[in-house]
């Protein structure tokens, strides 16, 4: 194994599946260290194995279920005393596709506590030591249901809508700084979190099925251009920028005291 790696560690929460593990791969054969998160023991140390062997870095599992706040708060203090740690992925994530009346309560509480509070709290606990130290990369990966919804997708939407406007606040607050933080709008992929959802892959129009490692390729592609928000499907580079335009439009067209004449006229 490396010593004192100069990439230092990354730490890519939901390896042990999907873009996670491929996100593992990546970044090992870039040279980074790794810490792995996940619930599920024997993939993670099957992945650890090979990747030691693979690329003679150190690979350290984290089991957890993010969803759970014991779990949760031994992750979040771990990378708060990690010092060594220059990049945090923040992948993990769960959904139910169904509508909010037949979807449990404690299933959206599970998209919630996984979706929102595990990426928050995580992101709380390594951003003071990036600030510290002027340099760090964080990447949150929230969906193209982040700003569109589905009658299936209320709760899972909400959730990654927060991930979309958290991250966006984030940026804002280390604008100046060597900090780096990445905004993830995936489209379909193919990973588990379908058949978590309920909905299985071969239900989907295939066509518009991205598979994870074409995915993990452009997001690390859109890190390396320096790309704030990163949309690995979309090949029109004018819709991103139009859809950023009337953001900041519509926001700038609500600063008045006046209500819109719209309300007044009879």
């Amino acid at each position: 194994m490396k010593e004192n790696n100069k990439m230092g560690t990354a730490v890519v929460t939901g390896a042990s599946s999907g873009l996670g593990a491929v996100f593992a791969e990546r970044l090992a054969k870039r040279g980074y260290d790794l810490k792995l998160v996940a619930r599920r023991k024997d993939r993670l140390d099957s992945l650890a194995e090979k990747l030691e062997s693979n690329y003679g870095i150190k690979v350290t599992n984290l089991v957890a279920d993010l969803g759970l706040d014991t779990d949760l708060e031994k992750v979040a203090e771990d990378l708060r005393n990690d010092k060594s740690i220059t990049l945090l992925i923040n992948n993990a994530g769960t959904s139910t596709l169904t509508s909010v009346t037949k979807t449990s309560v404690l299933k959206q509480k599970e998209m919630v506590n996984v979706n929102i509070t595990a990426l928050m709290l995580l992101s709380n606990a390594i951003l003071p030591q990036f600030l510290e130290k002027n340099e760090g990369t964080l990447i949150n990966i929230a969906s193209v249901l982040g700003f569109y919804s589905l009658p299936i997708s209320a709760v899972y939407s909400g959730t990654k809508g927060f991930v979309v406007q958290y991250t966006k606040g984030l940026q804002e607050e280390v604008k100046g700084t060597n900090i780096h933080v990445q905004l993830v709008n995936p489209a379909t992929t193919a990973t588990e979190i379908w058949e978590v959802g309920g909905i299985p892959l071969s239900a989907l129009e295939q066509s518009t099925i991205m598979k994870t490692e074409d995915c993990v390729d452009a997001i690390l592609a859109g890190l390396d251009k320096g790309e704030l928000i990163t949309h690995p499907s979309v090949n029109d580079q004018n819709l991103i920028d139009a859809y950023e335009d009337a953001r900041l439009k519509l926001m700038q067209g609500s600063q008045t005291s006046q209500p819109a004449e719209r309300y007044t006229k009879n």
